[in-house]
């Protein structure tokens, strides 16, 4: 990314769209099939099919039909560069502009295609060269580099263990203010306290405060093992 601002040079959202997309699903681990594409662009299967095409005209992506797609070096690129200016406009819009974290995702939305170098740089000059957005999520780096994720929920923890909560999914703002009632935020230690049978509801405690959440919510909280042992 230094020296080239790649994402203006395909000045198309919908393209920096697929683009980003098409990232998400395999760094997810899921296959980046046109099935998928098309549920996470909001498009019909022809639409995704002709896009599909075009991108892997422009060198962008290696795609054939019925197969599942993955970008070339230049559209990751350009794929990150849009990502880190999501997450970086995220951490602006909360820091800076007093949004709750349940909003910033939408308004980055809309925002990410359209700042400048010179503006993306002086937003992260301002913060102090954040790693995280407020969700968790890594920015990536100026260079084209993105951390690992974990990729561990919170519903898969057994009980009697003591979690750190990493990263939450960001695009559900119902979620999300579930989440901060619940004192569920990155960096909190979780201690599992119970969880009901067959899938049910988790018991957990936060900070001495003893909270409930429900399956669904688990599933969106990413967690990494913590050194402590007793409930926090």
């Amino acid at each position: 990314m230094p020296g080239t601002h790649t994402s203006n040079e395909y000045a198309s959202e919908a393209i920096q769209n697929y683009l980003k997309a098409i990232y998400h699903l395999n760094a997810g681990g899921h296959r980046a099939s046109g099935q998928e594409i098309a549920a996470a662009v909001k498009v019909s299967a022809p639409g995704v099919t002709k896009m599909l095409q075009h991108l892997a005209a422009n060198h962008l992506i290696f795609y054939k039909p019925y197969q599942p797609v993955s970008l070339t070096e230049l559209g990751e690129r350009i794929a990150l560069e849009v990502i880190r200016h999501h997450r970086l406009l995220e951490l602006y819009l909360m820091e800076s502009l007093g949004y709750g974290w349940e909003q910033v995702h939408a308004e980055a939305e809309r925002l990410e295609h359209h700042i400048s170098e010179d503006f993306e740089n002086s937003i992260e000059r301002l913060l102090g060269s954040p790693e995280y957005d407020p969700h968790g999520d890594p920015i990536p780096t100026r260079d084209g580099r993105m951390p690992r994720v974990p990729t561990e929920t919170l519903f898969s923890q057994s009980e009697g263990t003591t979690v750190v909560i990493r990263r939450v999914t960001d695009e559900d703002p119902n979620l999300l203010v579930y989440l901060a009632e619940r004192h569920l935020r990155p960096k909190a230690v979780v201690y599992i306290e119970s969880r009901e049978p067959f899938g049910g509801s988790l018991s957990l405690i936060i900070d001495g405060c003893r909270e409930r959440i429900s399956p669904d919510a688990a599933r969106s909280v990413f967690v990494e093992p913590t050194a402590i042992e007793s409930p926090p």
